[in-house]
């Protein structure tokens, strides 16, 4: 919890690595993670065209349904005289695939060719069949020039065969007949399999079709047509002879072509299977070494060219496994001389830098998500492990739900090593493998407020027994007591709290069950919910300004104390701190006899603001309540300038004391020690590229894009506002 509390201190340090000794360094210092680094470009490139070779060889992989295996190991970094090695096995492997794809593409492409021709020759044969019925003779002789019918000349028909998209024969129909004005014969038929693309690997519906005309100038307007369709035309034999051999010969071509196929298959399945064992660590091997060159990339080279620099911030809680993480990778890298972490004295604002678990990691996270803290704020995570389950409980409030949800969560966490060594891709699971603990309090309290609300599945449990007893009493409504006749004639009656003998005692936890069947149910629960939002609200809010007096504290900013945390902390204790112990006194105050005479809270609460005391409807609470309730208003009126305007101006008092430095002008004459104004600009420019810790007023001065340039990843969102607010009241 201690490192939880505030942000890790950081220290600026050189490191100064030995060209031998600094690519097994940088490594080791990548392991533990505790380094931020503040040219190796060929060897980065290197790795880059690597890791692309490594996902061609992934995507073949996937795309022969080969699982990839995927054992949990965590490789070392091989060394950079390896890289070579890597290059070549890499290239090898990628030529050897692009290779089969190629062949294979060629072989496919070759395959649909024949298979289509055999299509085309048993299909055209069904056709010539058909044409020899005269009734069909006659029906095409019609489509020709009549002329050269009754002339009694010979009909020489022309054709032209090939295959086409199932789905563009209509569109390809109606063209031919427009085109050709009705003088050609079209017939056309399915192939029942679908056929494989050589380029997509898509399976594809086509029909074979087959076109007769007459004369040459309708075979070009065909031939035109067929080319804009993308059909594909294949020669075929006028004769029934030389369409049975050539038939006869695609056949035997076809199962010569499916072995080599099947043989092309089976070797390039044998190359995927031994890639795919090892692809994962290659992965990881090759990212490992871009990451250390990339590293490498930001250091310095020493004139002497044996030597590299760098600056690092890195937690000053983990210098000695710093040092360690050197001395190891001196050792492995087989340098004698050693390498120094130099620690260095510095003004420049450090990175915020937080260290967690996998039980707070998840907390840290939403808080980061909504911005990081200034370098050592005090850190709302280690809060948030209690306040936001809690507060999601209030919301939830299912006993049920709430069960159910922790032993959801409470399976991930007990299996929570063998569910991470499945290494599940699914983003939805491992979102919620994620936050586990997160559900697991959620859960747990829950349960918690589910009880208090007495609320299991939106079901009321009876467990103890009502503290309501519908005993024989009298009511004026109904005239006498209470009977049986009286509980069966009746749909609603309303039982006064007040009775006496009616009232057995209050229920030992949570909400009475009596109330699931009451008829103002919604109206106590609606008033107890808002009343109970209201306290925990400005509990969580109180709480959370006063984690800011430590933060002024810490930083030594008397001026954020007295003109920040308490003119906010008097603000919200005399309006919302009085609302809530308002809230207090009436549950006190009023029991079930004066319950009907109790006054409104909101209304109470408008009429403060307004300062509206004359409404004979509205009954005081208290004895004094105007008086309070008006000198609370002032205080709150009063602490709104206070926070607004005397910080404002002390704020540029400041600012502008620190821009002159000590120089006045009288008459045009300079008076005083002080450096002249364009050296005091100079200065002052210095000052705030230096990021002073002592000075923090300067740099809260900025214009705002300076704040989002200024090369500090970690700008305090209160500063941000508090430039918001100087712009809009300045």
């Amino acid at each position: 919890m201690g490192e939880l509390f505030r942000s890790e201190e950081m220290t600026l340090a050189q490191l100064f690595l030995q060209s031998e000794a600094a690519y097994c360094s940088v490594s080791e210092l990548g392991e533990i993670g505790m380094v931020q680094f503040r040219d190796f470009v060929n060897e980065v490139r290197r790795c880059e065209e690597m890791d692309r070779k490594l996902r061609f060889v992934e995507k073949e992989i996937k795309k022969a349904n080969i699982p990839i295996v995927d054992t949990g190991e965590n490789p070392e970094v091989p060394f950079p005289r390896d890289m070579i090695d890597l290059e070549a096995s890499f290239e090898k492997l990628e030529n050897e695939l692009k290779e089969i794809n190629t062949n294979q593409e060629a072989l496919k492409k070759n395959f649909l060719e024949l298979t289509e021709l055999k299509h085309i020759l048993r299909r055209t044969q069904q056709f010539f069949d058909e044409m020899e019925d005269p009734t069909l003779l006659e029906e095409s002789s019609t489509l020709l020039d009549p002329n050269e019918v009754n002339r009694g000349a010979p009909l020489r028909l022309g054709f032209v065969a090939g295959v086409i998209g199932r789905e563009r024969i209509p569109t390809f129909e109606r063209m031919l007949w427009r085109v050709c004005r009705g003088n050609v014969f079209l017939r056309q038929a399915n192939i029942e399999d679908p056929l494989e693309d050589p380029t997509s690997g898509d399976q594809v519906h086509k029909s074979v079709f087959i076109i007769f005309f007459q004369g040459d100038q309708l075979k070009n307007r065909v031939k035109k047509i067929c080319e804009g369709f993308r059909a594909t035309l294949y020669p075929c034999p006028e004769t029934p002879q030389e369409r049975k051999e050539m038939l006869a010969g695609v056949n035997a071509r076809i199962d010569d072509l499916q072995m080599v196929l099947n043989q092309t298959e089976d070797h390039r399945q044998r190359v995927l299977q031994a890639a795919a064992k090892a692809v994962r660590v290659w992965f990881i091997k090759v990212r490992k070494m871009k990451a250390i060159y990339h590293t490498l990339n930001l250091c310095n080279i020493d004139v002497t060219q044996k030597c590299l620099i760098a600056e690092v911030w890195c937690p000053v809680s983990d210098l000695d496994s710093i040092q360690f993480a050197l001395r190891r990778g001196t050792e492995k890298s087989g340098s004698t001389v050693p390498s120094i972490l130099n620690r260095m004295q510095t003004k420049q604002t450090p990175p915020t830098y937080n260290k967690t678990n996998k039980l707070t990691s998840g907390f840290q996270n939403i808080v980061d998500a909504y911005g990081i803290g200034s370098y050592r704020e005090i850190n709302p995570a280690p809060y948030t492990i209690i306040t936001f389950p809690f507060l999601f409980a209030v919301m939830f409030g299912d006993l049920g739900h709430g069960v159910l949800m922790t032993c959801a969560a409470l399976y991930l966490v007990l299996r929570e090593s063998r569910l991470i060594a499945q290494k599940n891709d699914n983003e939805m699971f491992s979102m919620v493998f994620a936050g586990r603990y997160i559900i697991l309090l959620m859960g747990i309290f829950s349960i918690y407020t589910g009880i208090i609300y007495n609320d299991c599945f939106s079901k009321s449990l009876n467990v103890f027994g009502s503290g309501w007893s519908v005993r024989p009493m009298f009511d004026a409504r109904v005239g006498g007591n209470w009977t049986t006749a009286t509980l069966e004639g009746n749909k609603v009656l309303q039982l006064d709290p007040a009775v006496d003998g009616v009232f057995k005692g209050p229920y030992p936890i949570g909400i009475d069950p009596i109330w699931n069947i009451a008829t103002n149910k919604l109206t106590f629960l609606n008033s107890f919910k808002m009343k109970m939002s209201i306290i925990l609200g400005v509990i969580h809010m109180l709480f959370g300004v006063t984690l800011s007096l430590f933060n002024h504290l810490y930083f030594k900013k008397p001026l954020n104390i007295y003109l920040g945390f308490i003119p906010e902390i008097v603000f919200m204790a005399s309006l919302f701190g009085y609302l809530v112990l308002l809230i207090f006194y009436k549950w006190l105050s009023y029991d079930v006899r004066l319950s009907r005479d109790a006054p409104s809270l909101l209304i109470a609460f408008i009429n403060m603001f307004l300062f509206n005391y004359s409404d004979p409807t509205v009954k005081p609470l208290y004895t004094g309540q105007q008086a309070l309730q008006t000198l609370l208003v002032l205080i709150a009126v009063a602490c709104v300038p206070c926070m607004l305007i005397v910080k404002t101006l002390v704020l540029r008092r400041q600012y502008l004391w620190r821009k002159n430095l000590g120089t006045q002008n009288y008459g045009g004459i300079r008076v005083g020690n002080g450096p002249t104004e364009d050296e005091a600009e100079i200065i002052q420019h210095d000052q705030l590229s230096q990021h002073s810790e002592e000075e923090p007023e300067v740099r809260l001065s900025w214009p705002l894009n300076e704040l989002f340039v200024s090369g500090n990843p970690h700008v305090s969102i209160a500063n941000i506002h508090f430039v918001l607010r100087l712009s809009c009241y300045w």
